[in-house]
């Protein structure tokens, strides 16, 4: 049975999926104005610490719902997670720290989780999915963000016994590597959205977190630092993520990419595994004689199709995405301005760093930081030049954080 045929189940017997979401942002209030006309499925918590946003969302969320349900509305993220009108949980906020506390308190709570939380899940993902499964809960990343709409893709392909040679996304914004909360605040107005939110998507950290997402649930690693973001369309990036000898920028296949201009989809090139499937691939693709070719989704809706996972998760037991195993790749922190020693850094979005991918084994034999660990209390040992991988020897952790307790634990689990 199909979900949404499960779902108008659910709805026929009068007995809706309930919902609580945390952080009624720009991405928490799209999702829960989607599930107010989803059938079976009803928002029944919203918190966030603007208790104004998430009365709004609440607000928003009745004038369009058709059946009346209540809601629990609170600037306590943990009394909608322990509510015994909520049987799962979405952290949309997007903050490390947080996102912390929030996976912790719903393991404890014995709930599902489902996360538009990219900041978390590269930092403690790999534990937290191990965790929740010994618990027989799913921790899942959502669909709709290009991560999960990818790995779909990847899947897709790979269940036809395809070759996957890349996985990538489109940039969205134009890079700007030292963008902060003052330059992105006229445009984040415009866009009804947060400021920091904005900048980590300017300087690059979120395309970064994204594919480092991906890496960590299905293998395939940077090909360079930072990777190559070339620029192009559907055809010229054919020619470019190629190999060197071939004419191309990569060392190697089997790596995850972005590309500027082909936003807001995501691709995966794929060869046929044999010459009848190529000729096939020829064929059906209408682009002449080709070694390799691109499988392109042209969008992504990214919270709105998040209740697509709430639905698999309470329904079927299943995720749209999850780490396959230990990390595999890291977004790690370089300063995006000179750092004075004794200065407090701030986090993702904000002043001090921005988010470059690398693999986890270059993480560890440089002794880079994961970004998620900018958090709380952090203070700078020593000047750090614009542009520097931070290292243990620049910086204090805050290790009073609970996302720094976990990843310490994490690190212990998968030594």
């Amino acid at each position: 049975m199909t979900i949404y045929r499960q779902l108008l189940q659910r709805e026929e017997n009068d007995n809706p999926i309930r919902v609580g979401v945390i952080g009624a942002g720009q991405m928490g209030r799209g999702m829960i104005a989607q599930i107010a006309t989803i059938p079976g499925m009803s928002v029944t918590g919203i918190s966030d610490i603007n208790l104004e946003a998430a009365q709004q969302a609440a607000k928003d969320y009745k004038a369009s719902a058709s059946k009346e349900n209540n809601i629990l509305v609170s600037k306590n993220f943990k009394e909608v997670i322990q509510s015994k009108d909520v049987e799962i949980i979405v952290d949309a906020t997007g903050v490390p720290e947080v996102g912390a506390k929030i996976a912790l308190e719903t393991l404890l709570a014995k709930k599902h989780l489902v996360l538009l939380n990219v900041e978390i899940d590269i930092t403690i993902g790999p534990l937290m999915h191990k965790l929740f499964s010994a618990a027989d809960l799913i921790y899942t990343g959502s669909d709709g963000d290009e991560p999960a709409a990818t790995l779909e893709m990847y899947e897709f392909a790979k269940s036809m016994g395809m070759e996957v040679l890349v996985v990538g996304k489109g940039k969205n914004n134009k890079l700007k590597i030292e963008a902060n909360p003052d330059t992105a605040q006229a445009e984040a107005d415009s866009k009804h959205m947060s400021s920091h939110m904005l900048a980590a998507f300017q300087d690059g950290t979120k395309t970064m977190a994204e594919m480092n997402l991906l890496s960590n649930a299905m293998g395939f690693i940077p090909d360079v630092v930072g990777m190559h973001g070339v620029k192009g369309d559907l055809d010229s990036v054919l020619k470019d993520l190629n190999l060197k000898e071939n004419g191309g920028v990569l060392n190697k296949f089997g790596v995850v990419e972005y590309v500027d201009g082909l936003a807001p989809g995501i691709f995966v090139i794929v060869k046929g595994q044999n010459p009848n499937v190529s000729n096939e691939l020829n064929y059906l693709m209408k682009k002449g004689d080709r070694d390799h070719h691109i499988l392109y989704r042209p969008f992504h809706l990214a919270s709105l199709e998040t209740p697509m996972t709430i639905a698999k998760a309470i329904l079927n037991h299943d995720t749209a995405i999850v780490p396959c195993g230990a990390p595999v790749s890291e977004t790690v922190a370089v300063a995006k301005k000179d750092i004075k020693i004794g200065e407090r850094l701030d986090g993702i979005g904000g002043f001090c760093v921005r988010g470059v991918i690398e693999t986890h084994a270059d993480m560890k034999k440089n002794k880079n930081i994961p970004i998620g660990l900018i958090s709380g209390n952090v203070v700078a040992k020593r000047d750090i030049p614009n542009g520097k991988f931070l290292t243990e020897d620049d910086v204090v952790l805050d290790e009073t954080t609970t996302v720094w307790k976990l990843r310490k634990l994490q690190d212990e689990v998968f030594s």
